[in-house]
């Protein structure tokens, strides 16, 4: 589940939508409808831009249906949605993630789309288990949301969980959505079941509302250990919604899953049909063409997406696609690592090295995010070009990237001179320095 961008209600404007219990409700949040429901356009764009960078098929009209059910998240008793007919479908997302035996090896896997839809978001349940109650945070009830159905390609929680942060990296990336699942702005349902090799797939269980990519794996992993244990013992699996617990690492039992048919799907009588056009020209007559969503226009705007860019660093940089994956999956990294190239004669398979190295490495025993490196890709540059020249070792280099760490301020070469690091070429310097140091030790000579 996903929430686009400048998150907006579908009935009502609420500025801030998360902070604090019912800071932001309304009326219509508690399902006490004054207005009839408005279409948000940034959510129909946010869709039709996400389902071009999954290789979606855009549907040029889409419908709306409500789906019923009762449950203190959603106090109307219904959710808007769309069952029937989705803005997009039938899409794909490659992925890729370490694994092997020493999980030093990139492997790309394909996950299909069945479908993007646009929904109505619900409340948030919080459930105290001390007191045995739960609370319900009605602040998100009727934001814009985006469902993104995954069909059943994966087979293990790894593979789940790279590619969440691959789709958290692409909506990042077009501008769509945060991906911050901490807050809820990027949520997984995971499907899961067993069956042996051959066999229709097994009966399913759903665990809800898992808030970040390494509870996916977990959740996951223990979900399917779980459910093969349960059959090797004689038992049945239970149709039913488990949540993950994240202190315990296992899942538990929430509800009995309805089935599709207590959920009485209707067409959604207060909003008409979507329509999005693949170009001007398509738009009927009589019709702003800036009132209404373009495939075209938005296909233009689309910016290099993750995986074309571990491609481009691939070829253009003849970098291994291990460090194109790092480079890509770390915010800025990117941009920093073409920055020192554009700036240092160095070339890039070395520019990397220093990168995942030593600025990784330094980042990462400080526990910092790149923005807050002390070496800017200029410094590093003017490091590396000293270097280069050979007026430093390789050894002294790495001293000296030390000291800018702690004295950013200060020049490289200011640095070589302090530390008296720089290499002597000249012939004459170096025979006198040998012979004072053969006169200064003759019994040792």
């Amino acid at each position: 589940f996903i929430t686009p961008q400048n998150r907006v209600k579908k009935i009502k404007y609420n500025k801030n939508v998360g902070n604090g219990f019912f800071k932001n409700h309304s009326s219509e949040s508690l399902g006490h409808f004054v207005f009839s429901q408005v279409l948000n356009r940034r959510c129909v764009e946010a869709a039709v831009i996400t389902g071009l960078a999954l290789n979606c098929t855009i549907n040029r009209k889409s419908l709306f249906d409500r789906k019923h059910y009762f449950y203190a998240d959603m106090p109307a008793g219904y959710q808007i949605t769309q069952q029937r007919l989705p803005i997009a479908v039938n899409g794909s997302l490659i992925y890729s993630y370490f694994g092997g035996r020493k999980r030093n090896q990139v492997l790309s896997r394909c996950v299909r789309i069945k479908q993007i839809q646009l929904e109505q978001d619900s409340g948030k349940s919080l459930h105290d288990d001390q007191r045995s109650q739960t609370l319900i945070d009605l602040n998100r009830a009727g934001v814009g949301l985006m469902e993104l159905v995954m069909e059943a390609d994966m087979s293990c929680g790894d593979e789940a969980a790279a590619a969440v942060r691959e789709l958290q990296l692409i909506l990042q990336t077009l501008g769509t959505c945060q991906g911050n699942m901490s807050e809820g702005q990027l949520r997984v349902d995971a499907n899961v079941s067993v069956h042996c090799p051959g066999e229709p797939l097994g009966v399913r269980t759903e665990v809800k509302n898992i808030n970040s990519a390494r509870y996916v794996a977990r959740a996951i992993d223990y979900e399917i250990q779980r459910q093969k244990k349960v059959l090797e013992n004689g038992g049945i699996i239970v149709n039913e919604t488990r949540a993950f617990d994240s202190k315990s690492g296992t899942t538990i039992p929430m509800r009995d899953k309805e089935g599709l048919q207590d959920y009485r799907f209707m067409p959604e009588p207060n909003l008409p049909p979507l329509f999005v056009y693949e170009d001007e020209a398509s738009v009927p007559a009589g019709v702003n063409p800036t009132q209404v969503v373009m495939i075209d226009r938005l296909k233009a705007e689309l910016p290099e997406l993750p995986g074309v860019r571990r491609a481009r660093m691939v070829d253009q940089y003849k970098i291994l696609p291990e460090h194109s994956f790092t480079l890509v999956n770390e915010d800025g990294l990117t941009e920093y690592f073409e920055r020192v190239v554009r700036n240092t004669k160095a070339e890039p398979r070395k520019v990397i090295g220093w990168v995942m190295k030593e600025l990784l490495g330094n980042l990462n025993q400080q526990s910092l995010k790149l923005a807050q490196s002390p070496v800017s890709p200029e410094a590093l540059a003017d490091l590396l070009n000293v270097l280069e020249s050979g007026h430093i070792s390789s050894s002294a280099a790495k001293v000296v990237f030390q000291e800018m760490w702690k004295a950013p301020e200060k020049a490289v070469e200011q640095l070589v001179k302090e530390l008296d690091l720089g290499l002597v070429s000249d012939r004459e310097k170096l025979l006198k320095i040998c012979q004072k140091v053969v006169d200064t030790h003759p019994e040792q000579v």
